[in-house]
């Protein structure tokens, strides 16, 4: 009997060691730092859906000296989050990266201002000064003003633009009339910082129609086209898509999962509960399925740069759908 047990013990061992050795290994290469804006991969990896879909998915989190882009093309992920703007400026200058799905439906970014500037309306702007993010968040702001009519070069009909630090500081300091800011994470800072909403105005991007697709998950146009790499792929989005809602469904529990993933120890869990809440307004109703019209809208919202567009031509093939179909399949 001890014999036995013995045996059936090692090949338990031996079936599990098989059973890892067979999983897909996956690196997803993230935009930022860990945060809830990603808790769907993050879920995916702490629930075990990445496990129970064959993949041994490794999570690489971003910050401000870490481009997703250069990370693919270098070969150093498999995928990575970022947002259509920089992914279709990567694409025209030659790296040929492809959406393969959408878990974002909705844009979270805005401009916010102190009320006490007089800014009421996008025209209030000229003259003023605004906080930008650049490394390839400032493609939607530029168009934007473009459209305006507003000159981002500085004087009274024009608006002054300074590079934005990945903080609210420029705010809080008077160094600026409005700031780059994420329904999500920095508009919750400012009020955090003591300015409360009622001294706030806040122009978001989707409401005034120049938003862009935010969040979207991207891969080489080479490594697509091995069937196996876009089956990988659909296992990927499926188990990552089921993170999300899981994650709609827990928000404080997808929250203490970012937490537990954070190795900075820099994010609070008050913070990360109200983020959730906000992340799960721009999942919501995603299957990870890219609609087509909103990329058309983004590609649009990005010629329309005046002399200095971000794209100076509509891509062909930036985006695919044969990941999402497969995974719809499974």
């Amino acid at each position: 009997m001890k014999k036995y047990l013995m045996a059936a013990a090692a090949a338990a061992v031996l079936l599990a060691s098989g059973t890892a050795a067979m999983a897909e290994a996956v690196k997803l290469q993230l935009k930022w730092v860990t945060q809830a804006q990603f808790a769907g991969y993050y879920v995916a990896l702490a629930k075990g859906f990445y496990k129970e879909a064959g993949l041994d998915v490794t999570i690489l989190p971003g910050g401000p000296d870490i481009n997703p882009q250069q990370v693919l093309a270098g070969g150093g992920a498999d995928v990575v989050v970022d947002w259509m703007p920089s992914a279709l400026a990567t694409r025209e200058k030659g790296s040929a990266v492809v959406n393969i799905a959408q878990p974002f439906k909705r844009s979270g970014m805005m401009l916010t201002c102190r009320k006490e500037t007089g800014i009421t309306k996008p025209e209030d702007f000229r003259g003023k000064t605004l906080g930008v993010w650049f490394f390839g968040n400032e493609y939607p702001f530029l168009s934007w003003m473009s459209q305006l009519g507003i000159p981002t070069t500085g004087g009274t009909d024009g608006v002054t633009v300074i590079k934005q630090g990945f903080n609210v500081d420029p705010l809080i300091q008077k160094q600026a009339d409005c700031i780059s800011t994420m329904t999500y994470n920095e508009y919750w800072q400012v009020i955090d910082a003591g300015i409360p909403a009622d001294q706030l105005v806040t122009f978001k991007y989707e409401d005034m129609g120049v938003a862009t697709l935010e969040d979207g998950l991207y891969a080489l146009e080479d490594k697509l086209k091995d069937p196996a790499f876009v089956e990988t792929m659909a296992k990927f989005v499926k188990a990552s898509m089921k993170g999300w809602d899981y994650a709609r469904a827990n928000g404080d529990e997808a929250a203490q999962i970012v937490i537990d993933n954070d190795a900075s120890g820099a994010q609070t869990i008050e913070h990360q509960k109200r983020m959730m809440g906000e992340i799960n307004k721009l999942t919501e109703g995603s299957d990870g399925t890219l609609d087509t019209a909103a990329a058309d809208r983004t590609v649009e919202t990005l010629m329309k740069g005046g002399s200095d567009p971000v794209i100076t031509k509509k891509p062909e093939g930036a985006w695919t759908s044969a990941v999402t179909d497969k995974a719809k399949s499974m």
